[in-house]
């Protein structure tokens, strides 16, 4: 895809962050939009500022984690604008819980966004985008399908699941000779809201010492590297030149040449560098006093 004159783009999470600087990036290049996400009145903000561009767009309130509603959205879109070429699943979610005290509950939504959410919109889009001739599918992992990091372990798990499900997607598609391809996106630190919005549970005191308005500043200041529209022009760089993945920002190439150098060893470097800098302040007996969890019976959801 060299040019994005004229093409459709379909945009989950599209109300904030890397998704409305996506948007209007597109908007800017002579796209036109399908934009969801969670908050309606963010994505209708979004669709505005893009029709103030000239693009034409449809918006709509979209839970991800819905699999009817992504698949009743990619009709609607294709009803509407009568194809699609580029699909840029990015809606996202974070937590932060270590996983002795982990609930299922916290883990199945994140999983149902961060992943369900990206299977349900490929699968969804796919046939229309098969169908354009020159379709092209952006998943966003992250810095974290690269590396893994203590209490991120449900964020870990759906990043790193992105990665393969894209890679393996990708290898399809190469086999296939579709006219469809497809990229997986690695941010580093992108300044958005995801860390205003995440979920911090409340053992993550007894285990790093830090309260959860402190525990959002510091992530704050570790995630202001790159800007979302500086994020959205390396992801569209990308798909211009059909690349497999992108590294978004200088952080995300660095831990990437790391996690390449040491291997597994990174983990060691990770645990000096937590207890150094996160739980420097946490006294042991509160670090140890994080609550087990009760065991589920068979079958108990």
């Amino acid at each position: 895809m060299k040019t994005f004159r004229d093409k459709v783009a379909a945009i989950t999470g599209a109300g904030s962050g890397m998704g409305r600087s996506l948007a209007l990036e597109l908007a800017r290049r002579g796209a036109h939009l399908a934009l969801s996400d969670i908050d309606e009145a963010s994505v209708a903000r979004t669709a505005e500022a893009c029709r103030a561009l000239g693009a034409r767009v449809t918006s709509q309130r979209l839970d991800v984690a819905d699999r009817q509603a992504v698949f009743a959205w990619a009709n609607d879109t294709l009803a509407a604008h009568g194809k699609v070429n580029l699909l840029l699943n990015n809606a996202g979610v974070s937590l932060s819980v270590p996983v002795a005290t982990a609930r299922h509950e916290d883990f199945e939504w994140l999983m149902n966004i961060n992943f369900w959410g990206v299977v349900h919109g490929t699968q969804a889009f796919l046939p229309a985008l098969t169908a354009s001739g020159d379709g092209h599918i952006v998943n966003t992992s992250s810095l974290f399908g690269i590396i893994a990091m203590p209490t991120q372990s449900a964020y870990n798990a759906s990043k790193f699941a992105v990665r393969g499900f894209t890679e393996a997607l990708r290898m399809e598609l190469d086999l296939a000779r579709s006219p469809v391809s497809c990229t997986c996106v690695h941010p580093g630190g992108v300044a958005t809201n995801i860390v205003q919005t995440s979920r911090i549970d409340e053992s993550m005191a007894a285990f790093t010492g830090l309260d959860a308005q402190t525990h959002r500043k510091r992530a704050n200041r570790l995630i202001d590297v790159t800007s979302p529209d500086a994020a959205a022009r390396q992801i569209l760089a990308g798909v211009e030149r059909n690349a497999r993945r992108v590294l978004v920002g200088a952080d995300a190439r660095r831990v990437d040449k790391l996690a390449r150098l040491l291997g597994a060893y990174y983990q060691a470097l990770v645990v000096r560098l937590y207890r150094r800098t996160a739980m420097a302040r946490a006294p042991r007996q509160r670090r140890d006093a994080a609550r087990p969890v009760a065991a589920e019976s068979p079958g108990k959801r």
